[in-house]
């Protein structure tokens, strides 16, 4: 049985004549938790947008659940860097979710849908917020919202795109236990900046920048970051300090 959920193979792209990413080659499997890291301007956010069938390479081959990119989107949920949501638009949570069911302007929501939605609230731990408006939740509160609409399709792959940054650090640990809970269900592919406690978490790591560095699990990837971040980075495995990199040049 294959369990190849996402093969790149050599993937090339420019954008204005900028590399973004240059030869990426990997697989990610059935069920696996990923941590894609890098700096800024890695290609982090772009290499999700690939899978999707957003934007499209230069040269190179891209499968998703063995189809082109664009044919498994209804097998997909993802979740952008930048939810835009007005706070003062007057809509309550069990509505914001029951969009992602949205199947068309002359279809109506059905009992089914519903059901769907009130699944996804009860999976994220957000069921009995389901009659409070949107705009009066917190940032993690809206945060487990977003993924609840990301998931209400019950995809086979979801896609974060820096999920935590709108979270407290203290709801964060919370955050952490819902996806390895979701990863039970689904394949999770998650980018993030934060480094050091993802790794607690995470099955594997890729490092980009645009290169691939590393794709393995966390212990795999501490010898290599220091190439990719250029700086000192302490990385936690399984809870415990792995490795702390030497001190920066300070020159």
């Amino acid at each position: 049985m294959n369990n190849e959920v996402v093969r790149l193979k050599d993937v090339f792209l420019n954008l204005n004549r900028i590399p973004i990413l240059e030869g990426i080659s990997f697989s990610i499997e059935k069920n696996d938790f990923l941590a894609v890291i890098g700096p800024n301007g890695g290609g982090k956010s772009t290499l999700l947008k690939i899978i999707l069938g957003l934007i499209r390479p230069d040269s190179g081959e891209v499968k998703v659940f063995g189809r082109k990119p664009e044919e498994a989107r209804n097998l997909i949920g993802y979740l952008p860097q930048h939810s835009f949501f007005d706070l003062n638009f007057p809509v309550d949570v069990f509505d914001a979710v029951l969009m992602g069911r949205y199947n068309g302007i002359f279809k109506n929501y059905s009992n089914k849908d519903n059901e769907a939605v009130e699944n996804a609230l009860e999976r994220v731990g957000m069921l009995k917020f389901r009659h409070r408006q949107m705009g009066k939740l917190s940032g993690g509160q809206m945060q487990r919202v977003f993924i609840a609409r990301a998931i209400v399709r019950n995809p086979k792959l979801l896609l974060l795109d820096e999920p935590m940054a709108s979270i407290d650090p203290e709801m964060q640990s919370s955050f952490y236990e819902l996806l390895s809970k979701l990863k039970e269900k689904m394949t999770i592919v998650l980018v993030t900046h934060d480094v050091g406690v993802v790794s607690a978490h995470v099955d594997k790591i890729a490092c980009l920048n645009r290169k691939l560095f590393c794709h393995g699990p966390p212990e795999v990837a501490a010898g290599i970051l220091e190439d990719v971040y250029k700086c000192p980075v302490e990385l936690i495995a399984h809870g415990i300090p792995h490795r702390v990199l030497k001190e920066h040049d300070k020159k």
